[in-house]
């Protein structure tokens, strides 16, 4: 189980986890279907999730600075590196 935060503000959906040297929780973003990892210090995993809050795409070890569009998602799940793991296409996911 990890500690998952909400992104609310434009702030917090701008900067997400840039800037974090060791990551233990994760950032939900509502109604985002592209992130960045510009000015991340480390990689990170990556979860679409649809309506129904259910996983459509998983993307493990996403390097920084790279652009990651979920065509297949509504919204976006960062995770610390290795989380995707416990993850699975189609399992629902309590925020």
């Amino acid at each position: 189980m990890i500690r998952i935060k909400k992104a609310t503000t434009f702030k917090e959906k701008l900067i997400g986890l840039m800037g974090e040297k060791h990551i233990n929780y994760g950032i939900f973003f509502y109604n985002t279907r592209s992130i960045h990892t510009f000015f991340m210090k480390d990689e990170i995993d990556v979860i679409g999730i649809n309506n129904k809050m259910q996983v459509t795409e998983i993307f493990p070890y996403v390097r920084p600075n790279h652009i990651l569009l979920l065509r297949k998602s509504k919204h976006t799940l960062e995770l610390p590196k290795g989380f995707s793991k416990n993850y699975k296409i189609g399992n629902k996911v309590q925020i």
